[in-house]
C-alpha cells in the first residue's frame, strides 16, 4: 500500500524522539489560541481562520520559492483529501465553539486521539508493529489523557445543544481522519513542508470565500503584529504536528496532543490572570502523567 516508506519511522528510537515534536506543536497551538482570543474582539471566526491560513501559506510559499523546492507531488489526491478533511474538521470545530461553551467544544474536539486509537489498527496496520500489551497501554493512555481533559475543562451540555454537540464530536472524528492522512503521507515519503503547503493553500482559498460571504473587517497597521503572530504560531504548529505524526509513534503522539490543553491553561493563568481550582490542577496532572507513560511505553 505504501510504496515510498520513510525508514526513519520504523526505528523505535526515532519513534521516541519524533513523538516529542507533538509537545512543541502543543505549545504552538496554545500560543495560537492566545492570539485567537486576543483577536476575537475585533475579527470574526472566518477572518481568523483566513489570516491563520494565509500568513502560513505565504511563509511556506516564500521558503519554497527561495530554496527552489518542487511543489508537484505524485500524491496530489491524498494531499487534497488531507487538506479537505482537515479544513472540514476546522469548520465543524468553529461551529461548535459558536454554539457551545468553549470548554465543551474543546473537549469534544479533543476526542480525536481516542478515535485515532480506534482507527489505527485498520488504517495504519503496517505502521504499528507493537505487541498487544503495548497497544493496550497506549490506548489506556489516550483514554486517561482524555479523562484529564474532561476534568480540566468540565464540559457541560444543555438540552438544546445536542445538534451542536454532535457537530463538535464530528470535528474530533474529522481531525482523527486528518491525522491518519498525515501519517500516511509521511510513510509515503512526503516532506512536512509540502503537506503543510497544500493544507494552508486549500484553507486559505476556502476560508477566504467564507470570509467574503460572512464578514470583512478593515485592517489597520496595529493589527499586523497580532495576525503575523497568529499565522507564525499556526504554521510552526502544523509543521511540528506533521513531523510528529511522520516520525513518531501514532498513539504516543495522540496522547501528547493533550498537552495543548495544559499549555493553553497555563497561558491563561500567566497572561489573563485566570485561576485554577483543585479539579483543574488534577486534570492537568493526569494529562501530563498519561503523556509521560505513553512516551515511555513506546520505547
Amino acid at each position: 500500500m505504501f510504496k515510498h516508506r520513510n525508514a526513519f519511522s520504523w526505528n523505535p528510537k526515532h519513534w521516541q524522539l519524533g513523538s516529542y515534536w507533538m509537545l512543541l506543536a502543543g505549545l504552538g497551538f496554545a500560543i495560537m489560541g492566545a492570539f485567537v482570543k486576543a483577536g476575537a474582539a475585533r475579527f470574526s471566526a472566518s477572518e481568523l481562520v483566513f489570516y491563520r491560513s494565509a500568513f502560513g501559506f505565504l511563509m511556506i510559499a516564500a521558503i519554497v520559492c527561495w530554496q527552489g523546492k518542487p511543489i508537484k507531488t505524485p500524491l496530489f489526491a491524498m494531499q487534497m483529501r488531507r487538506a479537505g478533511v482537515g479544513f472540514t474538521a476546522l469548520l465543524l470545530f468553529f461551529y461548535a465553539i459558536a454554539h457551545l461553551p468553549l470548554a465543551t467544544a474543546i473537549t469534544l474536539n479533543y476526542t480525536s486521539p481516542m478515535f485515532l486509537a480506534l482507527l489505527s489498527p485498520w488504517l495504519l496496520r503496517a505502521e504499528l508493529p507493537l505487541s498487544r500489551r503495548q497497544r493496550q497501554w497506549l490506548n489506556a493512555c489516550v483514554i486517561g489523557g482524555f479523562a484529564g481533559v474532561c476534568l480540566l475543562l468540565q464540559p457541560a451540555f444543555q438540552s438544546n445543544q445536542l445538534l451542536a454537540g454532535g457537530i463538535g464530536l464530528l470535528s474530533g472524528i474529522g481531525a482523527a481522519f486528518a491525522y491518519v492522512h498525515v501519517k500516511q503521507l509521511g510513510l509515503e515519503g512526503e516532506p512536512d513542508w509540502r503537506t503543510v503547503f497544500y493544507f494552508t493553500l486549500l484553507c486559505t482559498i476556502a476560508s477566504g470565500c467564507w470570509m467574503l460571504i460572512d464578514h470583512m473587517t478593515a485592517l489597520r497597521w496595529q493589527d499586523l503584529p497580532l495576525l503575523c503572530g497568529l499565522g507564525l504560531s499556526a504554521t510552526f504548529s502544523q509543521l511540528a504536528l506533521t513531523r510528529a505524526y511522520r516520525t513518531g509513534n501514532t498513539l504516543t503522539v495522540a496522547s501528547l496532543a493533550y498537552s495543548t490543553v495544559v499549555f493553553a491553561t497555563l497561558i491563561g493563568v500567566i497572561i489573563w490572570g485566570e485561576t485554577l481550582s483543585a479539579h483543574e490542577i488534577t486534570g492537568m496532572l493526569l494529562i501530563v502523567a498519561f503523556g509521560i507513560l505513553s512516551a515511555r511505553n513506546s520505547r
